[in-house]
């Protein structure tokens, strides 16, 4: 039988090499994108679908598959509204499972963030706790959800903060045992892996993966 996915941010660290990985791998025979703009690639199994996210209903039925990965997300620079902020990490990808669990998309991969809270006393773990906790509540029957610590890899866009970050975390990785191991950054592929990964196995139930287990799974 064949098997599609669908991902939404494909354009991101995470998205990016997943949507390498699915379209390189023979487990899938279609990909599925949700973009706002078509990008510049063309393969035998993408299929490019040009979306408004803040009209995702009337897509519904283009929706179906074996998996949907969630790696949406924004940051303060791009959005300093934080308003806007919460619609895209966190109102996107609930509306995005509320979908997949009325066609019966198989599977829900989600990426969040370690450190993800509801009851966070900081906006951008509070936000990512409160999307794990609305989606959690609808009762999908193969949930995954990511927690990754400090994203390494290239990205489309420059972030000198973020440069600077890296630099910092590979002088500190080598320091982080035990409890603390999981705070080790973790290249965007080695979770692009570990998503697919688990993808094509057959689980049932909910399960969350810190950054140090998300290494171990890819």
């Amino acid at each position: 039988m064949a098997n599609k996915a669908i991902i939404a941010g494909s354009t991101g660290l995470i998205g990016s090499k997943l949507l390498q990985i699915l379209l390189r791998e023979s487990f899938y025979d279609e990909v599925l994108i949700l973009v706002r703009k078509k990008i510049d690639f063309d393969h035998k199994k993408l299929t490019q679908l040009v979306v408004n996210f803040d009209q995702l209903d009337s897509y519904a039925d283009t929706l179906t598959g074996h998996a949907l990965f969630s790696c949406l997300g924004t940051t303060n620079a791009k959005t300093p509204d934080k308003t806007v902020y919460r619609h895209i990490d966190h109102d996107y990808p609930v509306q995005l499972a509320q979908l997949a669990l009325k066609n019966g998309i198989g599977q829900y991969h989600l990426v969040s963030s370690i450190g993800a809270d509801p009851g966070s006393s900081f906006f951008y773990t509070k936000t990512k706790g409160e999307t794990e906790a609305d989606i959690r509540k609808l009762g999908l029957p193969k949930l995954y959800i990511y927690r990754p610590s400090m994203l390494t890899g290239n990205r489309q866009e420059k972030r000198s903060m973020e440069k600077a970050l890296i630099a910092f975390y590979k002088i500190i990785d080598p320091l982080l045992f035990g409890s603390w191991k999981k705070y080790r950054s973790i290249a965007g592929e080695t979770v692009a892996m570990a998503m697919y990964k688990q993808s094509t196995k057959n689980n049932t139930g909910t399960f969350i993966y810190e950054s140090d287990q998300i290494k171990q799974l890819s």
